[in-house]
């Protein structure tokens, strides 16, 4: 959230130097604004008194102590001082890693007050982390809901609260405040300067949790106002309704050796009474991989083809664009439909072929990259834009490509699934189709875990299955082997596997530095067979579909995240034959690497799985939309805030359908936009 009044530099603030302003820029602190809009990660609640005994029940300590002696081990530079306290219900060890200088502020026989996380070793309750100090000297230290805070450098917590406070009571306090009290009021929020008092320097976790919920609800609110008007500017572009007959459609369904699933001919059903409409279409088609989207998209873009407009259809590599113009030359080109593929590859002769045969309308689908995007690439008639892993893109991209054509229809999938709460806040501006059920005959791929050491045994059962006529793909985080100690990397284990591990099996390599062409033919001989074994990072995570790949392994997948992890996963069972993948994992695997594996062990449902990925890592890291610049929220968490971006939502619409004229360009306007607001 932008606060216009503070872009003040942070040395204005007491405290800090050259040091610390280069510390709380790498945290992206340079005003007092950044520094107001920097949020606790967590809170301590210090407020209640927690003895010594609560540690054995895994809770947090905060007592008053009695130090009852010093001691010390290890030798050399290594000798660590060791602080013996108890209150009256337990005894404990303090570990003063570098920290010797404790035993002459805090001797013997000194009452103190303690706070700290404390583990049970060998019988004995110990801590490393905790804050220590004469019994009065900072009763606020000890009774208080103290924030923290991410930090960086050198800046510590202690620093960073002193700095946030300074910040609010100097400059925070003479916020003007926006939003206007009926709306806060009647939604039980508080006004801006109250809520950013709350967050920083709360009086109880409730009044922290109510800060951060009036903060989310109006960043969620300005993303909801872009959303919605979207949404509206589309619907007010009236066209004339369109009929569009289905021969070409019904020619490729009839040559198909399979049936439509019943989700895939209601969202055809949906996107073809969307064309008819009298503003343009814009539609989300999500669905599990290997669930029928593009097939769906094709279908789509024949509507258009018999009516005489054109398609164009993007893929964020060039890897998943030439999948898509493979499958559409052989699906399609029968039909008498004109192809053209375009990346940023194309020898200078073709890409001039391609465009002029574009401009003269001599292309009817045109397959490619983000190359579309170029200022010379012309339609003759652009109906209708696919974009396939949308989440890749930003809003601004689509609106380029978009800007091609006279209102032209827009499809967007993802093979990743979207929770509804993302869904409506990154892409509410479009209708969403859903595709659950799987082709026939597809079975489950069966998952496997394995910890590094016995991947071995791993290795003997993808040897039988490359014995048998089938094939593998291995993956690994790295490209090559860096500083990153202990860990695999695709081209040393490329060259391991060819030469030791399956010596009898063709080996190929691809990862993303590799030339376009070295890839492309490389994949090339995969599909056809020539390749076994494709060792590769997660380049090929999208946009490879080999029916004869029996095995995914993933070494290092606790690298991985889970919607990465279920890509790469269905990569295989893409034919009748039943497939395996085997994620191989680090000993040292944390709590939340546990649950990541073993949610991939429990389903193969992308739609569950979306759902933890959320609550696991937050919806920016999920589905890139961080990196598309959609969900970059500083205090909205979702789906915790789901409420207040619904109610957010339902705000937007109710100003903006009275009044679509009204624009939030930058933040400039609001207060006159919020007078609308019911």
């Amino acid at each position: 959230m932008y606060l216009p009044e503070l872009q003040v530099p942070v040395s204005r603030l007491t405290g800090v130097g050259p040091s610390a302003a280069r510390d709380l820029a790498s945290l992206g602190l340079l005003s007092l604004g950044d520094l107001l809009m920097h949020l606790p990660r967590d809170y301590d609640d210090r407020s209640v008194r927690s003895p010594l005994a609560a540690a054995y029940r895994g809770g947090r300590v905060n007592t008053g102590a009695v130090i009852d002696a010093h001691e010390y081990f290890g030798f050399g530079a290594r000798r660590t001082l060791k602080i013996l306290v108890r209150d009256e219900s337990a005894a404990a060890e303090l570990l003063c890693f570098g920290r010797n200088f404790l035993a002459r502020s805090f001797p013997p026989g000194m009452r103190v007050d303690l706070a700290g996380v404390f583990t049970l070793h060998r019988g004995r309750l110990q801590s490393s982390s905790f804050e220590l100090e004469e019994e009065g000297r900072s009763p606020d230290l000890f009774s208080s809901v103290l924030p923290i805070y991410p930090l960086a450098g050198r800046l510590a917590q202690k620093t960073m609260r002193r700095l946030l406070r300074q910040a609010w009571e100097r400059f925070g306090t003479h916020l003007q405040d926006e939003f206007p009290p009926p709306l806060l009021e009647s939604r039980g929020l508080l006004p801006l300067r109250e809520a950013l008092r709350a967050v920083h320097l709360p009086r109880s976790p409730e009044e922290a949790a109510a800060g951060r919920r009036s903060l989310a609800f109006r960043e969620l609110f300005i993303l909801q106002i872009q959303v919605v008007r979207r949404a509206l500017a589309r619907k007010a572009a009236v066209r004339a309704p369109r009929n569009y007959r289905d021969n070409l459609l019904r020619r490729l369904l009839t040559a198909l050796p399979f049936r439509l699933t019943p989700d895939q001919k209601t969202c055809l059903a949906e996107l073809h009474a969307d064309f008819q409409a009298d503003h343009p279409a814009a539609r989300l088609l999500q669905g599990d991989v290997g669930s029928g989207k593009t097939l769906v998209a094709f279908l789509a873009a024949l509507l258009h083809t018999e009516a005489g407009r054109q398609t164009a259809i993007m893929a964020p590599t060039e890897l998943l664009a030439r999948q898509h113009a493979d499958n559409a030359a052989r699906l399609l080109e029968p039909l008498g439909v004109r192809l053209a593929f375009f990346a940023g590859g194309l020898a200078p002769k073709n890409r001039a072929m391609v465009l002029r045969a574009l401009a003269a309308g001599e292309v009817d689908i045109l397959i490619g990259t983000h190359a579309l995007f170029s200022d010379d690439v012309a339609f003759r008639d652009l109906g209708l834009v696919v974009i396939d892993e949308q989440h890749r893109f930003g809003v601004v991209q689509r609106n380029r490509l978009l800007a091609k054509g006279l209102h032209p229809d827009v499809l967007v999938m993802s093979a990743t699934p979207i929770p509804q709460t993302l869904a409506l806040s990154a892409f509410g501006d479009l209708e969403v189709s859903t595709i659950r059920t799987m082709p026939p005959g597809r079975k489950p791929v069966e998952t496997h875990l394995a910890v590094m050491g016995k991947e071995e045994k791993v290795y003997d059962w993808v040897r039988r299955e490359l014995d048998a006529g089938f094939q593998a793909y291995f993956v690994y985080p790295l490209v090559e082997e860096g500083g990153n100690a202990g860990l695999k990397d695709a081209e040393s284990m490329h060259l391991r596997i060819r030469d030791r591990v399956f010596p009898g099996h063709p080996a190929g390599l691809i990862h993303a530095r590799l030339p376009e062409e070295e890839k492309r033919e490389t994949m090339e001989r995969f599909s056809r067979g020539e390749i076994r074994v494709l060792v590769a990072t997660s380049v090929v995570e999208v946009g490879v579909d080999v029916p004869r790949a029996t095995c995914m392994v993933v070494e290092h997948a606790e690298r991985f995240g889970l919607a990465a992890l279920h890509q790469l996963r269905g990569r295989v069972g893409r034919g009748t034959r039943q497939s395996y993948a085997f994620l191989v994992y680090s000993p040292d695997l944390t709590e939340v690497g546990k649950r990541r594996l073993k949610i991939m062990m429990e389903t193969g449902d992308g739609f569950r799985i979306a759902e933890e990925d959320l609550l696991l890592r937050g919806p920016g890291e999920m589905t890139g939309l961080r990196q598309a610049g959609l969900l970059d929220f500083q205090a909205a968490r979702l789906p915790e805030n789901a409420e207040e971006m619904l109610d957010a939502r339902k705000a937007a619409y109710g100003i903006l359908s009275r009044d679509p004229g009204l624009l939030l360009p930058e933040n400039q306007g609001l207060r006159t936009l919020l007078q609308e607001a019911p």
